[in-house]
């Protein structure tokens, strides 16, 4: 595994139109040094390439036939329905990236030659972009306006005519939002019906807003009395926020976050190496502070595609920002990097989560499979792995039940807001509120979660896909009777790649 197959005429056509997954999940790098044209124009040009040229027969598996359908299905939803290249500066800011290319999937040479090759298309990318983004909102605009401001990070103070060039785009992309914040359209939300077709389209299934919301609301109950009977194991007598208050005020300081997240990554895949909880446990990962440009997320893993030669993941961690107050700083540390929800993020990030799962994507025998990728299943996985963590005995201690909940309530509460923004039931402040009275977030760590929402309308893909993952764990329960073990199905669930939800049933028949 680990060398890039030449794509077919179907396959290319869909990794034309979403060049930066292309490259940065499927590990396609002969996108490497290249830029997607985002531009009215170029988005038309690449929808009416999907599904290849006339007489492209059916795959021969129909599940690989399934996934490519979903895919260009989703890419005509994205780009041809709702035009979010439009609308959303993230799909250019994405476009601009530069972060994929310090992972070691190459040697460093060729990194660097594609890495100034992409810096040079950055004038053309914001030309595109310019063009395109006649549409954004002023609340969009505003909460992206840091990401697109950190673009300038990738430039660094290098002078030469390429990255005067690529500084003077930025500068030219900032200057664009800034003006949408003032004089775009007021209203940021999707429409109950574009969320819902935003939602469904890429996993192969419609979504009920009113049946999902009702599950939502339930499972953010379930999750309190988790939280609650965890609390008071910890100290009976004690107010659960004060018992919450208590542990955020065990964490690290800012030099000490990197380290002891070493230490627990080396704890969680010894663990789950042990007990069979992932198909592969060679995970190896290198822990580093979050590259500026994607603080959009306390932290993220990245890891050697199927299409890449092997290399260790990476775990990046969002540390607080030299300019912000020491008040500021204390905030982001209590509320997202407690030693007990570092813990957690651990167990999403690497294993059995995220780097668990890459490793087994890279043994994909299907094309398709290696290539078409379902965020809500990546994520859905991931965080389906912190529950489960907690009830086969990962750390049995109060504290890090404490942390399953948070978490899983920080991750409802964002499915939660992305459906109150999107369907006009919410404002930015009224998120906020919900994440800081569900969550214990505050001060920036809670606008920033709901400001994401904004710009991410489907992060509620975490217990979305947690949902379904949990759902197919009964359905194979049932069906397999006493021949069902957690190794058994998690197996049969990550052979399948990163599937749609819609189309995770045909684990149990392969299985």
């Amino acid at each position: 595994m680990g060398t890039a197959r030449p794509l077919d005429d179907r396959l290319a056509a869909i990794c034309d139109a979403s060049v930066f997954a292309a490259r940065e999940s499927a590990g396609r790098h002969e996108y490497d040094g290249t830029i997607q044209d985002l531009s009215p124009a170029g988005v038309d040009r690449a929808l009416a390439a999907l599904g290849g040229p006339p007489g492209t027969p059916s795959y021969p598996d129909p599940h690989d036939e399934a996934l490519a359908s979903a895919a260009e299905r989703a890419l005509r939803v994205r780009l041809g329905e709702l035009e979010l290249h439009r609308s959303n500066p993230v799909w250019h800011i994405d476009n601009l990236d530069l972060s994929g290319y310090d992972r070691e999937y190459a040697p460093a040479p060729e990194r660097a030659a594609a890495r100034r090759a992409h810096l040079a298309r950055w004038p053309e990318g914001v030309d595109a972009a310019i063009e395109a983004l006649d549409r954004v909102p002023a609340p969009l605009a505003a909460a992206t306006l840091p990401l697109a401001r950190g673009l300038a990070s990738f430039v660094g103070p290098d002078s030469s005519p390429v990255h005067d060039a690529a500084r003077h785009a930025v500068g030219r992309f900032v200057r664009h939002l800034e003006r949408a914040v003032v004089d775009g359209p007021p209203l940021g939300a999707l429409g109950s019906r574009n969320l819902a077709r935003l939602l469904g389209s890429a996993e192969a299934l419609d979504i009920d807003l009113d049946l999902m919301t009702t599950r939502v609301d339930a499972e953010r109950d379930r999750l309190r009395r988790l939280r609650d009977q965890a609390c008071r194991r910890l100290d009976p007598r004690a107010e659960i926020a004060d018992t919450i208050r208590s542990l955020q005020e065990d964490h690290p300081d800012t030099d000490g976050v990197i380290t002891e997240f070493r230490a627990l990554v080396e704890e969680a895949v010894k663990w789950v190496a042990e007990h069979d909880l992932a198909p592969d446990h060679d995970v190896l990962v290198e822990v580093l502070p979050m590259p500026e440009a994607q603080r959009r997320a306390l932290a993220g893993a990245t890891w050697a595609a199927a299409n890449e030669a092997d290399a260790p993941g990476r775990f990046h961690v969002s540390l607080p920002l030299d300019a912000w107050s020491a008040t500021e700083r204390d905030q982001w540390l209590r509320t997202g990097f407690s030693r007990n929800l570092m813990a957690n993020m651990v167990v999403h990030e690497v294993a059995p989560g995220h780097l668990s799962h890459g490793r087994a994507m890279r043994r994909a025998t299907s094309e398709v499979r290696r290539t078409v990728l379902s965020e809500v299943f990546i994520e859905g996985w991931a965080h389906y792995c912190e529950e489960m963590a907690l009830e086969e005995g990962f750390r049995i201690d109060p504290a890090f039940a404490v942390a399953v909940a948070q978490d899983a309530l920080r991750r409802v509460t964002r499915f939660a807001c992305a459906i109150g923004l999107h369907t006009g039931e919410m404002t930015i402040n009224d998120a906020a509120r919900r994440f800081t009275e569900d969550v214990a977030l505050a001060g920036p760590a809670a606008l920033h979660e709901a400001q994401r929402g904004l710009f991410d309308p489907t992060y509620g893909r975490y217990t979305w896909g947690k949902f379904a993952v949990v759902d197919l764990r009964e359905q194979a329960r049932r069906q397999w009777g006493p021949a069902f073990s957690l190794p058994r199905f998690h197996a049969a669930l990550l052979n399948l790649g990163a599937p749609p939800l819609g189309l995770l049933g045909i684990a149990l028949e392969r299985g």
